[in-house]
């Protein structure tokens, strides 16, 4: 009987542990976005949360650890996005790549302040935590590479170079935390819909027309 008590008292010690880390995140990217980087510390981060530092340390060995931590937010969503559209969506090249375009934007404005704190401070960032996150940068290309290659190969997008092509997409997908605004024209599903159709443009794809 004790031992089939202690696993359910496990699972909300580890939820309630996530909850901590996750309030801790979002409170030091509030001030990291505030103040920046370097004019915020842990004791700053602390007296925001009404806590001791001492808590912080429970769950990050450092303000490095805490950045790292954020700046990998945006390229992570943006990753976890692309990959969901590979790894279970059928569908032509046209299809998949506009439903690449709607979750990529969804994942960028969804996590506007950690690009925008990545963008400012990547120049603070320990230089592993550099290394690993430019790695799953280069990884989301390559997997987007893919796909247009695949959508060339079949004739379905009309690209000479899907590299530039890849490297375009991202760039024009990211600078959107600069402008988009959740109060503002769009809604945030009208911005993925407009900002997907302008990713279908740029590679020329095919559509198929309604009845056909």
């Amino acid at each position: 009987m004790a031992s089939a008590s202690v696993s359910p008292v496990i699972g909300i010690r580890d939820e309630v542990a996530t909850l901590k880390r996750e309030r801790t995140i979002a409170v030091a990217a509030e001030l990291f976005y505030e103040r920046g980087y370097e004019n915020t510390s842990l004791d700053m981060i602390a007296e925001r949360m009404n806590v001791t530092k001492p808590f912080i340390y429970a769950h990050f060995t450092s303000k490095a650890e805490l950045l790292a931590e954020i700046c990998s937010r945006g390229i992570a969503s943006a990753l976890a996005a692309l990959d969901g559209v590979l790894t279970t969506m059928p569908g032509s090249p046209t299809e998949r790549l506009a439903e690449v375009g709607r979750r990529f934007v969804t994942a960028v404005l969804t996590s506007q302040r950690h690009i925008a704190i990545f963008a400012r401070e990547e120049k603070n960032l320990a230089p592993a935590d550099f290394q690993k996150i430019s790695q799953m940068r280069r990884d989301f290309d390559a997997k987007l590479v893919q796909l247009l290659d695949q959508g060339v190969a079949s004739r379905a997008f009309t690209i000479k170079d899907t590299r530039i092509a890849a490297l375009a997409i991202g760039g024009m997908v990211s600078w959107a935390y600069v402008w988009y605004r959740p109060n503002g024209r769009l809604t945030l599903e009208e911005a993925s819909q407009e900002l997907s159709e302008l990713i279908l443009n740029l590679v020329g794809a095919k559509r198929v027309k309604k009845g056909k």
